[in-house]
């Protein structure tokens, strides 16, 4: 009987929730079975990364990992984005009994940990954020020379220059990168779809098209699969 403890990954298909599979995957006492991604049903992408859903798709099959979405509609408030998490979660359990516990790529937000962890707690699970206090710099660093391989779909234009919009998440951008920016994008000045790493068994092809300008600051690449 394996001693491993199952663990579900919150997925954004970002670059912080692949190194969190990655360094997962580096343990000796867990196992994670599956990734969960919340998915804004008006665009047809992942929330907050505007990731489309194909990409997502082709993301969970490179992973070897089985998806579960948990859908919300445009403009959703909290007490429906908490439902459909918690359906999402319901699902998840009733698959894995044993499951109680949601990993995720939190780097140093406390009160966003803090929310995680107590609404997780409210529905009778717990929260693991493995690579939490790291150093962002040396992170960003160490993703990179792993083999870690993502865009910039997202850049808060009150943050970042347009410019860094499509970019490649590489030293070069690193360098490049105004005082005060954090490497890894934690403040939210920018986002990033994965295409390749080690915890992918292939990399994905994906091209960028248009660029959508959202609120008023957020500057949206769409990478659509090649």
């Amino acid at each position: 009987m394996s001693t491993h403890r199952p663990l579900l990954l919150a997925w954004s298909g970002g670059k912080d929730a692949a190194w969190t599979l990655h360094t997962l995957r580096q343990r000796d006492d867990v196992d994670v079975v599956a990734l969960l991604t919340t998915v804004n049903t008006g665009y047809n992408r992942v929330a907050m990364q505007g990731i489309r859903r194909e990409l997502l798709h082709a993301q969970a099959a490179a992973t070897g990992l089985p998806l579960i979405e948990a859908e919300i509609e445009p403009q959703c408030d909290n007490a429906r984005y908490e439902a459909a998490f918690a359906d999402a979660l319901a699902r998840a359990k009733a698959r894995w009994p044993e499951l109680d516990t949601v990993a995720f790529g939190d780097l140093f937000l406390a009160d966003v940990r803090a929310w995680r962890e107590a609404s997780c707690a409210a529905m009778g699970w717990r929260i693991e954020t493995p690579l939490y206090g790291s150093d962002t710099r040396e992170l960003a660093h160490a993703m990179i020379a792993g083999g870690l391989r993502a865009r910039l779909c997202c850049v808060d234009l009150e943050q970042l220059d347009a410019g860094f919009a499509g970019r490649a998440f590489d030293d070069t951008l690193l360098a490049d990168l105004p005082p005060g920016c954090d490497p890894c994008g934690e403040n939210g000045e920018f986002h990033t779809l994965v295409l390749d790493g080690p915890m992918f068994d292939g990399a994905l092809a994906g091209r960028a098209g248009e660029q959508v300008l959202r609120d008023g600051r957020f500057l949206y690449t769409d990478f659509l699969p090649a």
